[in-house]
This record gives structure tokens, sequence and C-alpha cells, in this order.
């Protein structure tokens, strides 16, 4: 049985966050809630000149093993879990002296903000590890029937202004929202625990682990879906270190939508496989335009020119702060939805002022090495695919040349570079490439042959003359002769079909040189 309303007379503060706390705690003191507490927050409350009874004072028990032990007594959990409206539980409550507690403010130690510490020992990190509160916070979410629990500041307010309409209530209705919060509160700091844990004792990056466990907290809700009759909604990852988009500052424009956050995520992760400077354009995830060169403008415009057509309503990725001489050619582009980079030089955000719907995004440690997820997660219905990041470059590939003629150093250059940007195209993935330009890429393809024909039209005249990337090998001979016909000068593939004899026949035939990596990069 639920009691409609409780009201509060006697309350159990233990926080290891105190914003807020004092004016809370005077309130409740004011409205006549006998206050107890714990340790630190006995003190910071006594200190306030608001009367405080301490744990040890309930429970004739003092806090032992330097604060590890403090609220794990029955004299505590029995006021907690204790229903109100069964007498057998009452007359046990009166039988050891045993006093109801109504109300329970208490948040956790900060294992999250510890082990964000990137030089934090296994040792400091478990001393975080909170055993009390998390058992009072589930006790009292447990017995909301009875018991309103509250572990963010952010609920304080609320609480207050409630009893002070009600004469010192809380509803039900309240209780019940508060009590799903509480619940959500510790699964997710048992999320973070267990995610850390699990790369530090159990070996993660080689093993399986039974349960897979994430913790994701809301970051705002978006305006729809991939369609507008879609709800949709950013959740961040609460992981410590981790680089993502929940990190960027965004400057201008208009509210991010779910589709724009999908692009900005694929720039993101193009971005971070170069080192030159480099910048593409993003359309449905895929690149319309891709180019590294020696200047971040000259890169940009390089990528343009591969699909100045497809580039209207693009997502744009730099992987250098952002100069004039760069903005001043994004900003003569036509519609451009976003732009993702590391910074902005001095004028450059006022000269994007001018499109206020443009969305402005930076992202300083995006070219950070570390700070990815060394796995990748895909939902199903049902259930979820795991795999390891594909973050195979070329010194992890074993290439080698498989045609009669091998590549020229110009060649292999270019075919380094297509290889690098198949990966990042859906498959079936071709790509052709000038120099460290992309100039056609046939994307998402149910055929091979049908992709390399759509590169090429993409290409144009600009197909003589290239190297082509496939993400995967080529099942038959008809890839080829397309390239061949359109002028291409050499592929680089991973090999493995069953007709790669044919295959390499055609090349010879044509005098086209090929390479065989031997890796994979099916972008699905």
């Amino acid at each position: 049985m639920s009691f409609e309303t409780i009201e509060v007379r006697r309350a159990l503060l233990s926080v290891a966050d105190k914003d807020n706390l004092v004016p809370f705690a005077r309130f409740l003191s004011e409205a006549g809630v006998e206050l107890l507490s714990t340790g630190g927050t006995a003190s910071l409350l006594a200190s306030q000149g608001i009367p405080v009874v301490a744990i040890e004072q309930v429970t004739g028990f003092p806090e032992i093993l330097g604060g590890r032990v403090k609220t794990l007594h029955p004299k505590i959990h029995g006021g907690l879990l204790a229903r109100r409206d069964l007498p057998e539980h009452q007359k046990e409550l009166e039988a050891h002296g045993i006093q109801p507690i109504d109300l329970v403010v208490v948040n956790l130690y900060p294992f999250s903000e510890t082990i964000a510490q990137g030089d934090v020992t296994l040792e400091e990190a478990i001393e975080q590890i909170d055993i009390g509160g998390v058992t009072l916070i589930r006790a009292a979410a447990k017995n909301y029937a009875s018991v309103a629990v509250a572990t963010s500041p952010e609920r304080y307010g609320e609480i207050q202004e409630e009893m002070g309409a009600s004469g010192g209530k809380i509803s039900l209705a309240t209780r019940r929202r508060l009590a799903v919060e509480a619940f959500q509160h510790t699964a997710e700091y048992d999320a973070i625990i267990a995610s850390f844990l699990e790369t530090r004792l159990a070996q993660a990056e080689t093993e399986w682990p039974r349960v897979r466990v994430s913790s994701y907290r809301l970051g705002y809700p978006l305006r729809y879906g991939e369609n507008p009759h879609q709800k949709a909604a950013f959740y961040q990852e609460l992981a410590p270190g981790v680089v993502g988009l929940a990190r960027a500052k965004v400057h201008q424009g208009k509210e991010l939508s779910f589709n724009n956050l999908y692009d900005l995520d694929a720039a993101l992760t193009i971005m971070r496989d170069f080192d030159e400077p480099t910048a593409c354009i993003i359309k449905h995830t895929n690149p319309c335009g891709l180019a590294c060169a020696e200047t971040l403008a000259e890169a940009y415009a390089k990528a343009l020119d591969c699909d100045p057509v497809s580039a209207f309503g693009s997502i744009i990725g730099v992987n250098r702060a952002v100069d004039l001489e760069t903005a001043e050619k994004i900003h003569a582009t036509g519609f451009v939805e976003a732009i993702l980079a590391p910074g902005y030089a001095p004028g450059v955000l006022e000269m994007f002022a001018a499109k206020k719907n443009r969305r402005v995004l930076e992202l300083p440690e995006m070219m950070r090495r570390e700070g990815y997820p060394a796995r990748v997660i895909k939902p199903l219905a049902g259930g979820i695919l795991v795999q390891e990041g594909d973050y195979a470059d070329w010194p992890d590939y074993e290439p080698k040349v498989v045609s009669r003629r091998s590549p020229t150093t110009e060649e292999e250059k270019a075919l380094r570079f297509a290889f690098k940007a198949a990966k990042h195209v859906k498959s079936n993935a071709i790509v052709l490439v000038q120099g460290t330009q992309t100039v056609g890429v046939g994307a998402g393809q149910m055929s091979r042959v049908d992709s390399s024909r759509l590169a090429i039209q993409k290409a144009g005249k600009r197909a003589k003359g290239s190297a082509l990337g496939s993400d995967a090998f080529f099942p038959f001979r008809d890839g080829v002769d397309v390239a061949a016909e359109a002028g291409i000068t050499a592929i680089i593939q991973p090999g493995g079909s069953k007709r790669d004899d044919e295959v390499i026949q055609a090349a010879d035939e044509h005098n086209l040189a090929m390479i065989f990596t031997g890796v994979r990069h099916f972008r699905h």
C-alpha cells in the first residue's frame, strides 16, 4: 500500500556533493524536521548553526574503518525499509527502538571524477566506490510508498516548494519519480565502476565480458529523429575521458538535429585518421569530398571540388583550427549545415556569425588519439552487436603488388589515400583519387561494379589517371574492366575473392598496377 502523501518528520542527509545543501537543510530544520547526518555533512551543517544528530548517536556505534562503515546498521535501514501499512513492521520498530526515516538526501562518492584523473591508481579509485550511500538510496527508493529520496541537488528546490505548499508533505507522484531517478543514479554509478574495473581487472581488450554495461545521461532532446514523425534525444556517454560530440562547444546556429549529429560523428571519425591538414565534406555519413594538402584552405578547396553539387546541405569537418583563408572559402560555399573543427582563428567566428543558422562546433581534443572507444556498439532489435573499432591503418597491412606492373611512387601515394578514404564510405565503397584528393566516390551500392560506375560518373574526366580504392575484394573482373575503360591506372583492394586470378589477369591485360592489402574495410 502506498500513502498518497507522507509528512516528513525525520530526514537523513549524507552527501558528497554539498551544493545547495545548507539552505535546504535549514528549510527542513525550520520546518520541524529532525536531521540525521554523517561525517563531513554533519560537520558542515553544525558549522552553519543547523541542529543535526550524528549517525553514531542513533546507532550507538561509531564510524569505523576510516569511514567505510557509517550507516550500515539496523537502526538506520529498519527506519527506511519498514512498511508503514504493516502493523507487524511497526511493532518490530517499536520493540527495537527504531524510529522511521521519511526522507533520504544522499549522493555518492565522486568515483567518475576520480577516475577522470589520468594518473589515478586502482587503490585510489576503489576507495571512491560508495557502499553505504548506495544502500541508503536503494532502501529508500524500494520503500517509496513511505519514504522520499533525493539524489541530486537539483531536486532540493522542488521538494522544498512542495513541502512548503502542503504543510511539510511529499506526494506519492513525487516519491515515485524520485525513486526512479534514484535507481537510475545507482545504476549509472555501478555501470561506470564496472566499466572501469573491466579495463583494469578483466583485460577487457581481449575478453568479452558476460554482461555489457554502459551508462548514458540525457544531453538534450532533439526536435525529431531521422524524420519529423520520430521523437529523438542525444544521450551522452558517461565513461570518463571519452572524446565525442558531447564535449564539443557549439558557438552558434540552430539546434543540432539527429542527422546533424550522425554526420558530425562521421566527420570526427574521419578526421582522426589523417595527420596532414585535412578537410572532409559529409552527406548522409559518407564523404562526398575528402582531401589532404599543405594548407587547410587548399585541402578544403580540393574536398569541395570532388562533388560540389552533393556538398549542398553538408557537414564540414577539418583537423586544424580554421584560419581566415579557409573560413572565407567555407563562407562562400552554398548551404552548409554545420562545421566541426578543433579551433577557430581570431575573426573567423565573427565571419561565420553572418549566417546565423549554420552550426559551428569546436572540439579542441578531437585529434587526440586516446579517448576513442576500443569497441563499437550497434543496436539490433533485442540486442546489440559489439566489435573492435576499425583502426587498422597502412602500417598494419601487409600490402603486396599482385600485378605485373608495380605502382609508381605517385600512384602508391594515391592508393594509400584511396584505401584510407574507402574505409569511411558505406559499402560497397569505391573511391577514386588524384594525389590526396578524392575525385569520385561510389557509396552504398548493392554491387561493386555499380559503385565503380557511380564513382567514375562522379569523377568525369578526372577518372583518367586516377587511383581506385575498394573497401573489399572484386568478386568479378567486371569492376576492373570498367575502371580501365575510364582510364584508371592503379587499384588497391583487400583481395581474397575466389576469382582473384581473373581479377589480376584483367589488371595485367589493361596494364594496371594492383595492390592487395589483406585487410577489408566494410562499413555497414
